[in-house]
């Protein structure tokens, strides 16, 4: 496995993230189990997870399965970068209105609490916004997180789903506080998803925040498996699926020349660039996380690069420049 640093923080992540989405969900608690064992037999040491995922009533049900198989022992919590998330609703129905979805330091302070008694942990390696709320000001947000950070509770902040301008705006907040601020951001980023590269990725690479692609595989299209009819739940929309016939029958035609699978180069992709830590593999099998393995050992030539660009174009570059003189 390869490490690197995450953002501009001294913390040593793997290449890969483990996603944990499917845990309770498609994922039974003993093959979760066998994911995580690998995935550290693997060298793999960051896994992703959120409080609400379980989702619905079972919301919170994921962590409690990843806080079991800390339990275990076995040096399992401590060889663990672990991220989880908040923002969701999370209510037991004693918050009121405050427990609807959202920030605030009233919920940062009684979801952190909630996701280390479901993780049985008393510390997150990074705690992360799961969106954006602009009714709240960064005053009251970074305030929470710098007590969490004195605590020991958190040690590191992320973001996820941050648009360019948020991610400036907290960072110089942060900054006029003394504060490191975020060192992540989770996005949507994949071959067809590129819109990304206008302005997110230039400003978290500006601002010493590491980008870490959610749905590297945009929920199975880009799998190979959408062409077979066999895809995730999302890609298997047909109309999905034909919209993006002609590319998809392009990309597998590239994989078949190169040997490899399209979900292997799809990853590669991600991974040769500079503004990405790691892609989340939101596996929901065993066999399906050993076949991502692989992605670490790829490296992409220039016209392979060239190729991709022309099957799935992105957006022309970086703002301005990609739409004006």
């Amino acid at each position: 496995m390869k490490y690197t640093y995450l953002g501009r923080s001294g913390l040593k992540v793997s290449r890969l993230c483990l996603g944990t989405m499917n845990f309770g969900v498609d994922t039974d608690e003993q093959e979760s189990f066998r994911i995580m064992d690998a995935a550290l037999d693997a060298g793999i040491n960051f896994f992703d997870t959120a409080n609400i995922y379980g989702w619905g009533e079972n919301a919170g049900r994921t962590e409690e399965i990843i806080g079991r198989w800390f339990s275990q022992g076995g040096g399992r919590r401590e060889k663990t970068v672990l991220a989880t998330k908040f923002y969701g609703d999370m209510s037991d129905k004693q918050d009121g209105p405050n427990g609807e979805g959202g920030l605030s330091a009233y919920k940062l302070r009684r979801h952190l609490e909630g996701s280390l008694r479901r993780l049985q942990t008393d510390h997150i390696e990074l705690y992360q916004m799961h969106h954006i709320d602009r009714n709240v000001s960064w005053n009251e947000l970074w305030g929470g997180f710098e007590t969490a950070v004195a605590q020991g509770k958190i040690g590191y902040v992320g973001a996820s789903n941050f648009a360019g301008w948020d991610l400036a705006v907290a960072q110089g907040e942060a900054k006029a506080r003394g504060f490191l601020g975020l060192v992540a951001e989770q996005h949507k980023y994949n071959l067809l998803c590129r819109l990304p590269e206008l302005e997110v990725l230039p400003a978290a690479q500006g601002l010493g925040i590491g980008i870490i692609p959610w749905s590297p595989l945009d929920g199975g299209l880009l799998a190979g498996n959408a062409l077979r009819g066999s895809a995730g739940k999302r890609s298997g929309d047909p109309k999905r699926v034909e919209q993006h016939r002609s590319q998809l029958e392009a990309f597998k035609e590239l994989s078949d020349e190169l040997g490899e699978r399209e979900d292997i180069i799809a990853l590669a992709w991600l991974l040769a660039n500079p503004a990405v830590t790691a892609p989340i593999i939101g596996v929901r099998t065993l066999e399906q996380f050993e076949r991502s393995l692989r992605a670490v050992e790829v490296e992409l030539d220039e016209a392979t690069m060239k190729r991709l660009d022309e099957i799935f174009p992105g957006p022309g570059g970086q703002a301005p420049n990609a739409y004006a003189w």
